[in-house]
């Protein structure tokens, strides 16, 4: 497990494509639990260690995910979070296909299906409005390298929903390198996908300035490239 920041407050670690955040069905072991077992053992703590998850990533999905040590500063990072206030999120993909612009943003609104753990861009009703469920989605791209088959686009989240940057560039014919559930041909060996959180700039909910973290990308060949 890599540390990319600690202090009294806050721990940042750079997550694997095999490492889960938290628990699902699988029972698999996960990376809030490693990240306690580091704590409890590093600082001889006794008893049950606090240690909060203002957000996630994919368990395909590799970077930057950020803990909370502290109550005070899980409770100010749900709201950063939340409102997207005071905080940045960029995701660095490989894709083998461009988009039709070097850079913009793509708006859409997104349909999530429990069952199939995937999300749709909803279609406009009859009458000009998206369903009832359907969410705002909006982010902002730019391809900022290439290389012969593949391409290095940057995404800047600008709101926070399911598998929002895997559909959405899906959409407009760029589906992130590995991702087969949003129609990339082929898997990637590790069985992860080509999406990467590279870092998070945020006002520190405690200290109150500004940091930023960035997320080494994975040791293969391709991302090596692009890095």
């Amino acid at each position: 497990m890599q540390i990319l920041y600690e202090d009294n407050h806050i721990i940042a670690v750079n997550k694997t494509c095999h490492d889960i955040v938290q628990g699902d069905k699988t029972g698999d072991p996960t990376l809030l639990d490693a990240v306690k077992a580091y704590i409890k053992e590093k600082y001889n703590k006794a008893g049950n260690v606090f240690l909060g998850l203002p957000h996630r990533l994919d368990r395909p999905t590799s970077g930057v995910v950020l803990f909370a040590k502290t109550s005070k500063a899980l409770i100010r990072l749900n709201d950063m979070f939340r409102s997207h206030d005071s905080i940045e999120k960029i995701y660095w993909a490989i894709t083998a296909k461009l988009p039709p612009a070097e850079e913009g943003t793509l708006q859409n609104y997104l349909i999530r299906s429990e069952a199939e753990n995937k999300s749709y861009v909803a279609r406009i009703n009859k009458d000009g409005s998206y369903p009832k469920e359907a969410k705002q989605a909006i982010l902002e791209y730019k391809v900022i390298a290439k290389a012969e088959r593949y391409n290095l686009i940057q995404v800047r989240l600008l709101t926070g929903r399911h598998h929002q940057i895997r559909c959405q560039l899906a959409a407009i014919g760029c589906p992130v390198k590995g991702d087969l559930k949003y129609g990339a041909p082929r898997s990637n060996p590790d069985g992860g996908i080509s999406l990467h959180a590279r870092s998070i700039s945020f006002i520190h909910p405690v200290a109150k300035q500004q940091v930023t973290i960035v997320a080494p990308v994975p040791e293969d060949s391709i991302w090596q490239i692009f890095e």
